[in-house]
């Protein structure tokens, strides 16, 4: 199976090595000194500054979205929620959950966030901004830098999911005023899932004491505390957590994360240009470099998914719900090359000859 889906994705030899040992017992100074450099190595490629902290949470993305929500908001606030698919409906239906104060950006399918839409919302007393800065679902990319401008004018706490985008495309939380950038193991760090990452400022470490959490897997105080020894509250998914440790180490030793990015980039465009003859549209006013949203003007965007997946050994990523049968989403993160590329491209393309696309 070749695997251009969004997240679990391939992983490189030495990651795969590492999942095959006996995951070793981690109440060690071994295994302190691995979390704090994967502490030290987050910050650095989020180019986050030195007070900030860095929690490994065991528990997919969808985890470290709660612990975002439940650690620092409460009913003394009044939130933006950026609403234009899947994942920012998941934002949404936290909020819900915990009886927040809220107000949802609805996007359509594809479209981008404008400065224009958020300037309706200047001087409105909002306290939090929510937003997936790659809305995964439809491929569209949001703009930080208009965020963050509008973010730091009104004062608002900002919150970034970058699950999927981080390590595909840039981010700068120190430039960008990010309070807190949430990601996963098995996107761009091309490990398994089961692990998220949240970065923390110092004014999200600081906001911590002012808002008391009621929930003790997710409390991020006390995984803070453990932190300060390299440990964790619970026990981790400690085998993951050291493939991302060699994962991390691996992009340091391979030139860093401007680099990892590069390579990603230089994937989804070699995509993109091969496929402009067949008969997709794609769906996104803005895109990452990490996946493409493909809308086949011919057929069923599932069909194509079940045809390469049984037909083919080809994994690309299928939409649930009332997108299944309108985007598929090819992904371009983890151990993929070019090469990957032409077989993927060569089966739509035989795909084509027999008249199914």
């Amino acid at each position: 199976m070749i695997n251009f889906t969004v997240g679990p994705v391939q992983s490189s030899q030495t990651v795969l090595n590492i999942g095959a040992e006996q995951v070793p017992y981690f109440r060690t100074n071994e295994f302190s000194e691995i979390m704090l450099e994967n502490e030290a190595l987050m910050k650095k490629f989020t180019n986050a500054k030195e007070d900030a902290r860095v929690v490994f949470m065991t528990g997919s993305g969808t985890a470290s979205m709660e612990a975002s929500i439940v650690n620092f908001f409460d009913e003394r606030d009044k939130i933006l929620v950026i609403n234009g698919g899947s994942f920012g409906q998941r934002f949404v239906d936290l909020c819900e959950l915990y009886q927040l104060n809220y107000t949802q950006i609805k996007l359509e399918v594809g479209q981008a966030l404008t400065s224009e839409q958020l300037a309706q919302y200047d001087n409105q007393g909002f306290t939090g901004f929510l937003v997936n800065i790659h809305e995964t679902s439809t491929g569209v990319h949001y703009d930080i830098d208009i965020i963050s401008e509008f973010c730091q004018k009104n004062n608002i706490f900002l919150v970034v999911d970058a699950i999927s985008s981080f390590l595909a495309d840039k981010i700068d939380i120190s430039g960008s005023k990010i309070d807190v950038m949430i990601t996963g193991s098995q996107k761009a760090l091309a490990c398994p899932p089961g692990v998220s990452v949240i970065v923390l400022s110092k004014k999200a470490v600081d906001r911590l004491e002012d808002y008391p959490s009621k929930c003790m897997y997710l409390n991020l105080k006390s995984a803070l505390k453990n932190g300060e020894r390299g440990q964790t509250p619970f026990t981790p998914a400690v085998g993951i957590l050291r493939q991302i440790h060699a994962r991390l180490k691996e992009i340091e030793a391979n030139g860093g994360v401007d680099v990892e990015i590069a390579r990603v980039k230089e994937l989804a465009e070699d995509f993109r240009n091969k496929i402009k003859d067949l008969p997709f549209e794609i769906t996104s006013e803005s895109m990452s470099n990490a996946v493409t949203p493909l809308h086949p003007t011919t057929c069923s965007a599932y069909e194509i998914f079940l045809t390469l997946k049984d037909e083919y050994g080809i994994w690309v990523c299928p939409n649930g719900g009332e997108l299944a049968d309108k985007i598929m989403r090819v992904g371009h993160i983890g151990a993929l090359s070019c090469k990957d590329n032409d077989i993927l491209i060569a089966a739509l393309k035989d795909l084509q000859s027999r008249g199914i696309i």
